[in-house]
C-alpha cells in the first residue's frame, strides 16, 4: 500500500515537475518571440488576379508538420520580395511552434532585402535578434543551423561592419552550403541571390551574374514554377548584353506568382532591357493595381512603394511610344498622392526620376529648369541620389533655356550631393551622380561656347556610365549619358558623330526614341542611311 501510495506520489511529482518546465519553456519561447520589437504579425493580404499564388517551393523542414505549409508560403513570398507578409507568415510558424529556429531565420531573412536598400536601423535590430535567437534554439540538424550561420554572419556585428562587407560575409556562408548540400536546390536559388547582391557593379563581364545564371538554368527545367528560380534569372540577366537570356523567364514569372505585384512587375526588366514596350506597359499596370489593392486590403491609406516603382516604368516606356498623355496622367497622379510606405529608395528614386523623365524625354525645357526640389511624400534631404535627380534635370532646363546663372547654381547642389555621398560610403550612388554632375558641367561649358571640353566632358560621363551597372530600382537612366552626347554632337554640328553616339545607345538601350529619331536627324544632315536598330 504504501509502496502504491509512494508510486503514484512520484508519479504526480514527475507530472507535476514536467508541466512546469514545459510551462517555464513556454513562457521563455513567448517571451523570445516578444523580445524582438515592431515585429509585423496579422494575417497575410495579397493581391493580384490570383490570390495565394505564390509558386511552389518546398523546403526540407524539420519544425511542427501542420506549420510545413505556413513556412513555404513564407519562403515562396520572400523569394517574391513581398518581405513584410513574409515575416508575418514566419511569426504563424512560430505560433504553432515556439521553438522553431527556422521560422527566426525566416524573419532575419525578410529583414534583408539583398537586391534593394541596405536595412534601416529598424531592419538591422529585428534581422540581429531574430537571428541571435535562432542561432541560441539551433536548428533541428546541420544544415538548418548552416543557414541561421549564414544569415547571422549579416545581422552580426552591423554595428561595426559596412553593408558590403557583411553582405559578402552572407554570400560566402552561402557558398558553403551550397557546396556542402549539392541536393539542397533551395541552397543553390539562395546563393544566387547573393551573388546577384554582391556582384560589383563595374565588372562588365558579369562574373557574379553569369555564375548565378549557369545554376539557375539547370534548376529551371525541375522547378519552372518556383518563384526564386524564375525571379533570379531575371535579376542576374538584367543587362543590356545579357538581357535575351532571360526573356523566357520573363514572360514566365507573373504566372508563376501572381498574387506578388513585384512579380508581375519583375518581367519588365528584361521587357525594358530590350525595348519590348507593350509588354512592359502590361506588366506594370498589372503590377500597380496589384500594390493599390494591397495597400486598400491593409487599410494603411497610402500608397505602396511597389505601385510607385511599377509607375516608374510605366512612365518610361509611354514616353518611348509616343503616349505622351498616359505618361502625364502617371504624373498627376503622383502629385495627388499624400502619403507613401515603407519609405525607402524605391519609393523615393521613382517619385524623383517621374516627372524628370517627363520633361527630360520631351525636351520640356522651361518646365524642366522649374522642377520643384522638393515633395510632400518625404524628405528629400535625407535621399542625396534622388535629390540629385531634380538639380541635375534643371540643369539641363536652365543651359536650354540659356539661364547660365541658374544652372551653375544648380549644378553646385548636384556636387553637395555627390559629396554627402561620398562621405557616406556609398560609392555606387556617389558615382552614378558624379556622372551627372560630368554631364552638367559639360552643358554649362558647351553654353559658354567651349565645344570641345564640353564634348570630352560628355564623352568621358557617356564611358563612365557604360562602365556602371544600373540599380534595380530604376527602368534605366533619367536620360543616358550617350544619348545626351549625340544630342551635343548635333548641336555642334558633328552629325556623322552624332549619329554613332545615337546608334551606340540603341545597342545598350533598344528601341528608345530620342536616340531612333537623333540618328534618323543625323543621318539626314550627314547624307548617310539611318540605322533603326542594333
Amino acid at each position: 500500500m504504501k509502496k502504491s501510495i509512494l508510486s503514484t506520489w512520484l508519479l504526480l511529482l514527475s507530472i507535476s515537475l514536467l508541466l512546469a518546465y514545459c510551462k517555464g519553456k513556454n513562457q521563455e519561447s513567448a517571451n523570445a518571440i516578444n523580445s524582438i520589437e515592431n515585429l509585423r504579425r496579422g494575417d497575410i493580404v495579397l493581391c493580384g488576379p490570383d490570390q495565394r499564388q505564390l509558386g511552389k517551393t518546398d523546403f526540407s523542414f524539420s519544425c511542427s508538420e501542420k506549420s510545413r505549409d505556413t513556412f513555404n508560403m513564407g519562403l515562396a513570398l520572400l523569394h517574391s520580395f513581398e518581405y513584410s507578409e513574409a515575416e508575418k507568415a514566419f511569426v504563424k510558424v512560430l505560433e504553432n511552434d515556439p521553438d522553431c529556429a527556422m521560422a527566426y531565420w525566416g524573419i532575419a531573412m525578410a529583414n534583408f532585402h539583398p537586391l534593394w536598400a541596405a536595412p534601416n536601423k529598424e531592419e538591422l535590430q529585428k534581422g540581429a535578434k531574430a537571428s541571435a535567437i535562432a542561432l541560441k534554439l539551433k536548428g533541428s540538424n546541420k544544415r538548418e543551423q548552416a543557414y541561421i550561420e549564414a544569415i547571422h554572419t549579416f545581422f552580426n556585428g552591423h554595428e561595426e561592419l559596412k553593408h558590403a562587407a557583411r553582405a559578402k560575409q552572407y554570400e560566402q556562408a552561402m557558398e558553403k552550403i551550397y557546396l556542402e548540400y549539392p541536393d539542397d536546390k533551395e541552397a543553390a536559388i539562395l546563393y544566387t541571390l547573393a551573388l546577384d547582391a554582391t556582384a560589383d557593379p563595374a565588372d562588365k563581364t558579369y562574373t557574379n551574374q553569369k555564375k548565378a545564371g549557369a545554376i539557375l538554368n539547370k534548376l529551371y527545367p525541375g522547378r519552372p514554377d518556383h518563384p526564386g528560380v524564375v525571379h533570379y534569372i531575371i535579376h542576374n540577366y538584367d543587362y543590356p548584353e545579357l538581357a535575351p537570356l532571360g526573356l523566357e523567364a520573363a514572360r514566365k514569372y507573373a504566372s508563376v506568382a501572381p498574387s506578388s505585384a513585384h512579380a508581375l512587375h519583375m518581367p519588365s526588366h528584361i521587357f525594358t532591357r530590350m525595348g519590348l514596350w507593350d509588354e512592359s506597359i502590361q506588366s506594370n499596370l498589372a503590377s500597380a493595381a496589384a500594390a493599390k489593392c494591397y495597400a486598400e486590403a491593409l487599410g494603411a491609406n497610402a500608397h505602396n512603394d511597389q505601385e510607385l516603382h511599377a509607375m516608374d516604368y510605366l512612365v518610361y516606356a509611354y514616353l518611348q511610344t509616343g503616349q505622351e498623355q498616359k505618361a502625364k496622367e502617371q504624373i498627376d497622379y503622383l502629385r495627388s498622392m499624400k502619403s507613401m510606405f515603407p519609405e525607402g529608395q524605391t519609393s523615393t528614386y521613382a517619385i524623383a526620376a517621374m516627372p524628370a523623365r517627363y520633361v527630360l524625354e520631351l525636351r520640356n525645357w522651361k518646365e524642366a529648369a522649374t522642377l520643384d526640389t522638393t515633395t510632400t511624400l518625404f524628405d528629400m534631404d535625407k535621399y542625396p541620389w534622388s535629390k540629385a535627380i531634380i538639380h541635375f534635370t534643371r540643369v539641363l532646363g536652365a543651359v536650354h533655356t540659356r539661364d547660365i546663372a541658374a544652372a551653375r547654381k544648380d549644378l553646385s547642389s548636384l556636387q553637395n550631393q555627390h559629396a554627402r555621398l561620398v562621405k557616406s560610403g556609398d560609392d555606387y550612388k556617389a558615382n552614378q551622380v558624379l556622372i551627372q554632375v560630368k554631364m552638367a558641367d559639360a552643358w554649362i561649358q558647351f553654353a559658354e561656347g567651349d565645344k570641345e571640353k564640353a564634348l570630352a566632358g560628355m564623352q568621358a560621363a557617356a564611358d563612365l556610365e557604360e562602365k556602371t551597372g544600373k540599380h534595380p530600382v530604376t527602368p534605366g537612366e533619367v536620360i543616358p549619358a550617350r544619348e545626351l552626347l549625340g544630342d551635343m554632337l548635333l548641336a555642334a554640328g558633328k552629325n556623322e558623330a552624332a549619329q554613332e553616339a545615337f546608334q551606340a545607345n540603341l545597342k545598350r538601350t533598344p528601341n528608345r526614341k530620342n536616340s531612333l529619331s537623333g540618328a534618323s536627324i543625323a543621318a539626314s544632315r550627314s547624307g548617310a542611311v539611318a540605322i533603326h536598330r542594333p
